[in-house]
């Protein structure tokens, strides 16, 4: 249990710094992998009317998003 807890408490540490240091940029600027402008080509590919600047669920739920 010790060693558990030892490595959920690095790993929260790890993530609350990684956390900040995205938060520290502006979005538009913020590459987090090589293939980011490839993933969301794709991604605009197959959704081209999404909205994503605000994700209502409902919108989500409806007939015409399925």
């Amino acid at each position: 249990p010790r060693v558990e807890l030892a490595w959920a408490m690095k790993a929260h540490q790890h993530a609350q710094v990684y956390f900040n240091l995205i938060s520290s940029v502006d979005p538009k600027f913020l590459t987090l992998t090589k293939a980011d402008d490839r993933i969301y080509g794709e991604f605009r590919k197959t959704f081209k009317e999404l909205k994503i600047d605000v994700l209502d669920p409902e919108d989500l739920k409806s007939e015409a998003a399925k």
